[in-house]
């Protein structure tokens, strides 16, 4: 089976054993309940194995979107430039996420996002195209779909309302409780970013939080 490897901004191709390398992916659809047994494998086989190493990018902004990926290994950061120019971090991918820039992948515009890994990572991705006959021809796997979509905007609507609601405090200790792993792999500084506030002011809330 042939997959993917990035370099720069491009993939090259390289060998992976097939007999081991869809074993995770059917499991993926192993744990939702909306596609059957029958159907996994076929789903899996339109799949392609694509390894991102770190700093590299998934997705640049001004490109539009054609990596529908489910994230195996490692950690990416998505991110946008705000009008001075400066890195705005938007969202984390950890390991079992499903990562895409949504509005550039459903609709076909420049994406002003960026997507870029933080750790070495692996995953398996299919195209905007071979996702829309999956769609059509498939209804299992377009509820499989929906279902990844209505969880995604959940989780904007949450996270959404918590940057109107919630204090920096609150919203550090609930990304800690939901998403501890992501402080051995993300720099603070983007942390920082993802929660709306400074350096500074971050070292300000681990410290208080220290001594409690």
């Amino acid at each position: 089976m042939a997959g993917l490897v990035a370099c720069g901004r491009t993939y090259l191709y390289i060998r992976i054993p097939a007999a081991m390398s869809k074993e995770k992916l059917i499991d993926f659809f192993r744990n939702d309940n909306h596609i059957s047994p029958f159907t996994r494998p076929d789903i899996a086989e339109q799949f392609k194995k694509i390894t991102i190493p770190k700093n590299q990018f998934l997705l640049t902004e001004g490109k539009i979107s054609d990596d529908y990926l489910l994230l195996e290994k490692g950690y990416l950061r998505a991110f946008a430039h705000d009008t001075d120019g400066n890195e705005v971090t938007t969202n984390f991918y950890h390991p079992g996420r499903v990562v895409f820039e949504v509005s550039s992948f459903f609709n076909r515009t420049r994406s002003k996002e960026n997507i870029q890994a933080l750790t070495d990572c692996e995953g398996w991705s299919i195209t905007y195209e071979k996702l829309n006959n999956l769609f059509h021809t498939l209804p299992e796997f377009r509820e499989f779909g929906r279902a990844m979509l209505v969880k995604g905007f959940a989780e904007l609507k949450t996270r959404m309302l918590a940057m109107i609601t919630e204090t920096a405090e609150e919203r550090y200790e609930h990304l800690l409780k939901s998403n501890p792993e992501i402080f051995q792999h993300v720099p603070l500084k983007h942390i920082a970013s993802y929660l709306g506030i400074t350096d500074t002011s971050l070292s300000r809330i681990r410290k208080d939080l220290a001594r409690k």
